[in-house]
C-alpha cells in the first residue's frame, strides 16, 4: 500500500484520536487549566507510544511540560530531523461567540471545529500518521531518518521556559534539520511553504516636562510641551517614503532574493479583498515594496497608542506635565531585538528638547526573526514533498507574526523548514477555530515523503 492509500484508510481513527485530544482544554495561560496541560502531554505520550516511537518522555520545565519522542533510523548514518509543535492552546473566550462547545470537537463535513484543531494539535498529530504511512509504504521497521519530536506546552504563553529547555537538553536534541508545523498555507488550492517569520520588540516611551500641569495662558509657549515633543518624536519615526528613520535601523536587514520575490508575486493576492478584511480604505507603507512584502519581509515601526494631558469631556487649557506612547517594531532577518532597542533609545534621546526628560521601557528581550535558506537541500526536499502530496507547485510565503523558531535554529544549530497546512481562515485564537481534515491528511502525506527525501538529500 502506498502512503496516500494508508492515510485514507486510517482517516477515521486519525480524526477520532484528534477529537479525543482536542477535548482536553490545555490552556497554558489559565492557571486553572494547568492540570489539563499536563493531561494533554500525557495523552500525547500514549499516542506516540502506540504509533511506535520507542522513546517518549514528558520533559518538565519550571512551568508546563513538553513532550519529547525519538525513533532512530535503521541506518545510524541517516540524518536526524526534529519536528517542533505545541500542545497548549489559546483560551476559548469569549465562549458565547462559539457556535459549538470549544472543547467538544464537532465534525461538519470535512471540517473539524474545536480549540486547537489547527493551532496546533491537528498539525502535530499528522506527523504520527505520516510516519506510519511512510513505514507502511516502504515495509521498513524504522523511518529513513532518525525522527525526534519536541512538542512544547507553553507556546501560547510566550514560551518563557523554552530556550532554557533547549539549552538544558541540547545533547538529546541534536539534529540536522528542524521541521516546524505551526504556520499556515496561502489557500487550500494554493499550497505554500512559510520560509520566514518576523521578530518583535515593543516599548513604552514616557516624556516628562514640568512637575505639574501648567496653565496654558501663564506658561504656554514659554516652556516645552511634552505632548508636542511626543508628536514630533512619533511623526519623525518614518520618512516621506515610509522608511523607518531611526538611525541604524536597517543596518542588518537581509534583502529578499529575486526567487522568493517572484514566488510571492505569483500568489493570487487580491488587494481590494485584503483591504476589506482589514477594514481599511487604502494600502500604505514603505515605497518600492508590495503589500505582501511589507507585511512579510520588511521591518515596521507602529504606534500602538498615545496619551497625554486632558482627555475627558470639555476643555482644559493646560501644558501637560507628561506624554506617553506605546510602540512596537516587527523585525526581519538579521535584525537583533537588543540592537534595535539600543537604536530606538538613541533616537528618542536625540529627539527630545531641553526641559523634557525621556524614559524608554521595553517589555523584554524581544523575539528574534527567522528565515529558511531557500537554496538548502532541506527546503528543496520539503517543497518537493509537499508538491508531490498536493499534486501542484508549492509557492513561498512568510508570516508577519513571531514565535520561538529563532531559538530552535540558533541553540540547536540546525536550519529551519516549515511544513504546515493551516489556513488563515482557520480562526486560530478566535471563536470557532477549525481545521480542514483533507489538508491534515495532505500534511501527513507530505511528511511521509519528506523523510524519504531528506534521507537521500541531507
Amino acid at each position: 500500500m502506498d502512503a496516500r492509500g494508508y492515510i485514507e484508510e486510517h482517516r477515521g481513527e486519525f480524526v477520532a484520536a484528534l477529537k479525543e485530544w482536542l477535548a482536553i482544554p490545555s490552556v497554558s495561560a489559565d492557571p486553572d487549566r494547568h492540570g489539563d496541560v499536563r493531561r494533554s502531554a500525557e495523552w500525547l505520550v500514549r499516542h506516540l507510544e502506540r504509533t511506535g516511537f520507542p522513546t517518549v518522555e514528558v520533559w518538565e520545565t519550571p512551568g508546563l511540560p513538553a513532550v519529547f519522542a525519538e525513533w532512530p533510523a535503521a541506518d545510524p548514518s541517516a540524518p536526524t530531523v526534529l519536528v517542533y509543535g505545541h500542545h497548549d492552546v489559546q483560551p476559548a473566550d469569549p465562549a458565547e461567540e462559539w457556535d459549538t462547545a470549544p472543547f467538544t470537537p464537532v465534525e461538519q463535513g470535512d471540517r473539524l471545529i474545536g480549540r486547537g484543531a489547527s493551532d496546533d494539535k491537528g498539525q502535530v498529530l499528522f506527523h504520527a500518521l505520516g510516519v506510519r504511512a511512510g513505514l507502511a509504504a516502504s515495509g521498513a521497521g524504522a523511518p529513513p531518518v532518525t525522527l525526534k519530536l519536541l512538542i512544547e506546552g507553553e507556546e501560547e504563553s510566550g514560551s518563557p521556559n523554552f530556550a532554557d529547555l533547549l539549552r538544558d537538553r541540547r545533547d538529546r536534541l541534536g539534529c540536522d534539520v528542524v521541521v516546524v508545523s505551526d504556520t499556515t498555507m496561502w489557500a487550500a488550492d494554493t499550497p505554500s511553504m512559510c520560509v520566514g517569520m518576523r521578530g518583535l520588540t515593543d516599548c513604552q516611551v514616557d516624556l516628562y516636562g514640568p512637575d505639574r500641569d501648567l496653565h496654558s495662558g501663564s506658561f504656554g509657549g514659554a516652556v516645552p510641551n511634552p505632548a508636542a515633543a511626543m508628536a514630533d518624536l512619533l511623526s519623525g519615526l518614518h520618512d516621506a517614503d515610509g522608511r523607518i528613520a531611526v538611525p541604524g535601523f536597517y543596518d542588518d536587514v537581509v534583502e529578499i532574493g529575486e526567487e522568493e520575490r517572484d514566488l510571492i508575486a505569483r500568489l493570487p493576492f487580491d488587494e481590494a479583498e485584503w483591504l476589506a478584511t482589514a477594514s481599511s480604505f487604502a494600502a500604505s507603507g514603505e515605497a518600492g515594496y508590495s503589500t505582501l512584502e511589507r507585511t512579510w519581509v520588511r521591518p515596521t515601526a507602529e504606534i500602538n497608542g498615545m496619551w497625554s494631558g486632558h482627555t475627558g469631556s470639555g476643555g482644559k487649557t493646560i501644558v501637560p506635565k507628561s506624554a506617553h506612547a506605546k510602540l512596537s517594531f516587527r523585525l526581519v532577518p538579521d535584525q537583533e531585538p537588543l540592537r534595535i532597542q539600543q537604536a530606538v533609545r538613541a533616537y528618542v534621546e536625540a529627539n527630545v528638547p531641553d526641559g523634557v526628560y525621556a524614559e524608554v521601557s521595553f517589555s523584554g528581550p524581544g523575539v528574534r526573526p527567522c528565515a529558511s535558506d531557500l537554496s538548502s537541500a532541506a527546503v528543496r526536499a520539503a517543497r518537493a514533498a509537499m508538491s508531490r502530496a498536493f499534486g501542484t507547485e508549492v509557492l513561498y510565503t512568510r508570516e508577519g507574526g513571531s514565535g520561538p523558531e529563532a531559538d530552535l535554529a540558533d541553540i540547536l544549530g540546525a536550519p529551519l523548514v516549515f511544513v504546515a497546512v493551516g489556513l488563515d481562515d482557520d480562526r486560530i485564537h478566535a471563536p470557532n477555530e477549525k481545521v480542514e481534515v483533507p489538508l491534515l491528511l495532505k500534511g501527513a502525506e507530505s511528511a511521509a515523503y519528506l523523510w524519504e527525501d531528506l534521507a537521500r538529500g541531507v
